[in-house]
């Protein structure tokens, strides 16, 4: 297998708790928002104190921070952009993800320091429109996720010196063409190009005839199934090599929203599979396992090999994997101190994963309370408890169960 070179890995921090994941588990850029101005509007996000801290918590460990500013403003929320972005320019922030050019000129103007890159939310399908948005200004084209990955090359290939080209590797697809969709809006008043979705793609629907109210018709397309709008996850971690040689400069993970343990998860997974690529090497199956371990739907490659085809199976998640307990600090001797997720007993058989550490297997030991005193089951959420591990491991890793359907 050649070498190739490496790309960056950016992942999602829809908190403070998930962008220390993220920090932890192998991250070189994250991206994350603040209270305004970014397409999730239920990940948590920053608020201005919160940004400032979350930007010196990654540049202390050399990792970029991104914030997304890629909603459709009005005229209200537009006058606010400059001194947002003003703000954002002050306290180092190393790009702005946008979805306009409104954003991108106030940017030049108003964050003279601050990159801009221009979202999928763009719908950047061709080499001239990467082009254009660099003659604009931007340094970096985050692609369309209907692309293949032949197209990807050629944009790639022909994309100005100094403009960099970003694409989606991993998280959930939308039904709607780079997710510029209306049937949220329609349906819930939740605005999907506001950060708002209310993924009504995924419902299960029938069919109502007018002069039968109330008498519902299932629709069932080839084997039954119902679901004919959802779309499946995209996983391309056994395709990082072709991504690499293709020339992207950045390799993103979706998922702001989702939990903090997918986050570390995830970027864990990715982290050691772009390790791996850039030295020649196929990736060690126990981190390709890690993104199975995950809440996710049933992956696919999306549009790199072509055409998916329509999914029409449940759009339930997958859910195998429960996590226990977040290592809070482990002595050399692995003496462990914790706090509780989920309720499991001594005895269980549990997996500890940590940052750059790969799973190990045990059967849960007696455990003490804060006040020493023996534990077998702890109970309350976000408890704080004590465990002999077999060996010293880092802080944020986590124990974790297989439970499937949990």
């Amino acid at each position: 297998m050649p070498t190739v070179r490496k790309a960056e890995l950016l992942s999602p921090a829809g908190d403070l708790e998930r962008l220390r994941m993220a920090l932890a588990y192998g991250a070189d850029a994250v991206y994350l928002a603040g209270n305004a101005f970014g397409m999730r509007a239920f990940a948590g996000n920053f608020d201005r104190e919160g940004l400032a801290q979350a930007v010196e918590l990654a540049h202390r460990q050399g990792v970029r921070v991104h914030v997304t500013c890629n909603t459709l403003a009005r005229n209200d929320e537009a006058a606010k952009l400059p001194e947002y972005l003003e703000y954002l320019d002050g306290i180092g922030v190393d790009a702005v993800i946008a979805a306009g050019v409104d954003v991108l000129s106030l940017c030049q103007r108003h964050a003279p320091h601050v990159q801009v890159h221009m979202s999928t939310q763009t719908g950047i399908t061709n080499y001239e429109m990467v082009r254009v948005w660099h003659e604009l200004g931007a340094s970096r084209a985050i692609l369309a996720r209907e692309l293949s990955l032949d197209e990807v090359a050629q944009i790639c290939a022909k994309a100005p010196r100094g403009m960099e080209v970003e694409a989606f590797v991993h998280g959930a697809m939308c039904v709607s063409y780079s997710g510029r969709c209306l049937l949220s809006n329609y349906m819930t008043g939740r605005d999907a190009a506001r950060g708002a979705c209310a993924q009504p793609c995924r419902y299960q629907y029938a069919l109502m005839e007018e002069k039968r109210p109330g008498e519902y018709f299932p629709v069932f397309e080839e084997n039954g199934e119902t679901f004919i709008l959802n779309s499946r996850d995209m996983c391309m971690i056994d395709h990082i090599p072709e991504l690499l040689s293709a020339g992207l400069h950045s390799l993103k993970i979706e998922g702001r929203a989702k939990s903090a343990y997918y986050t570390g998860m995830v970027t864990a997974a990715y982290r050691h599979a772009i390790d791996a690529a850039a030295q020649g090497l196929p990736l060690d199956p126990v981190w390709r396992d890690e993104v199975d371990k995950v809440s996710h739907r049933h992956y696919s490659t999306g549009f790199y090999f072509g055409d998916p085809g329509q999914y029409t199976d449940s759009a339930r998640y997958v859910r195998d994997w429960q996590v226990l307990a977040v290592v809070t600090d482990c002595d050399g001797e692995g003496n462990a101190t914790l706090s509780l997720r989920n309720k499991f007993s001594a005895g269980d058989k549990i997996e500890v994963v940590g940052p750059g550490m790969a799973a190990f297997p045990l059967s849960a030991p007696m455990m003490t309370d804060e006040a020493g005193q023996p534990l077998a089951e702890p109970r309350h959420p976000q408890m704080v408890f004590h465990m002999k591990l077999p060996q010293q491991v880092p802080p944020l890793s986590i124990l974790r169960a297989c439970r499937p359907n949990s």
